[in-house]
């Protein structure tokens, strides 16, 4: 599993009786006066909507490696692949074993966390697309990975991490909650505990959600558990956690949903009239042609399987991979 680092955890409220995912954030987007102006950028998004569902542990690397607030404004300079940290107004001084100084000894902390939310441009927090400029004061064409962002996903290359600006996207905010709850569950349901009984379950309930992002890994993960026989529980696990996350990494497109919807579909086949069958195929096929949400389908079947669904695909994540209260398709959006 690389240099993944898991540390299994059962969050809960104080109150013991919810779940809570523990998810990391960059101390700035939670409204804290930490960036170079003395300013923040407060997340709405993560303080309205994330916060009632995610236990957030906020983090600034550049105070902690004991930047002042206000200070100048820092950027990343040389090599992309490894860039140095200057202040953009003297290039002189390398600030960079600082600032690596600065969240180093935390990096092993952040194994308690079921993802990461970062601020994006950032030359320490940025996850992607980060400038980084020449000696002419160009930036370079390739773009880089702020220091801190790129040790995280160094140390922990399988966690969910991503950059608050991309969650105004409906399908990347659909996509990385997804990916959040199923490390969550991942972590707590079979990295507890693990046994080939717990991953059997496990892998059963996210049948269809594997099915929806990618049939090829799916195919893969059922592989990885039908040879479990000639490796150790730890080795199985271990492999599977790791092409599992791999697998939710990029969205589900309109076609691997319609199929995997037609697939649900099939289990009420018997149950549910002809007519009806007809109406929800026809809304499917609205769905796949941009006509219509994802959740008009999945609300209809959802309907009829809550009447006459059986227990194991009732028990499908892909009808909820997370709660219904973080559903991406909310006002919050429109």
């Amino acid at each position: 599993m690389d240099n993944q680092k898991v540390i299994a955890t059962d969050a809960t409220t104080a109150s013991g009786d919810q779940k809570m995912i523990n998810v990391g954030l960059s101390a700035c987007l939670a409204g804290q006066t930490v960036r170079f102006n003395g300013g923040h950028t407060q997340s709405r998004l993560c303080l309205d909507i994330l916060s009632e569902h995610f236990n957030f542990s906020t983090f600034c690397p550049e105070v902690a490696a004991g930047f002042g607030t206000p200070r100048p404004t820092m950027r990343l300079i040389g090599d992309p692949s490894s860039p140095q940290l200057v202040f953009s107004n003297d290039a002189s001084i390398d600030l960079t074993e600082k600032l690596v100084g600065g969240f180093e000894k935390k990096l092993s902390e952040f194994g308690q966390l079921d993802g990461f939310i970062l601020m994006k441009n950032s030359p320490s927090c940025g996850l992607e697309r980060v400038k980084v400029y020449q000696p002419n004061g160009h930036p370079h064409q390739v773009r880089s990975a702020g220091l801190f962002a790129q040790a995280l996903k160094d140390q922990y290359p399988l966690m969910p991490i991503e950059e608050e600006g991309r969650l105004h996207d409906s399908r990347l905010f659909d996509n990385f909650v997804t990916r959040v709850f199923a490390y969550s569950n991942f972590r707590r349901e079979v990295l507890s505990q693990p046994s080939m009984h717990k991953l059997i379950t496990f892998h059963s309930s996210y049948k269809y959600l594997l099915m929806a992002h990618n049939q090829q890994y799916s195919k893969k993960l059922g592989q990885i558990i039908a040879a479990n026989d000639k490796q150790t529980i730890e080795s199985v696990v271990n492999h599977y956690f790791e092409v599992f996350m791999q697998a939710l990494a990029k969205p589900a497109n309109k076609d691997n949903h319609t199929n995997t919807l037609l697939h649900i579909l099939g289990y009420l086949k018997k149950s549910v009239p002809s007519a009806s069958r007809q109406h929800i195929v026809e809304t499917i096929h609205k769905y796949q042609q941009g006509l219509l949400p994802l959740t008009t389908p999945l609300t209809l079947l959802r309907h009829y399987l809550d009447q006459y669904g059986s227990g194991y695909i009732k028990s499908q994540r892909y009808l909820e991979p997370y709660p219904e209260g973080l559903n991406p398709i909310r006002k919050y959006f429109q």
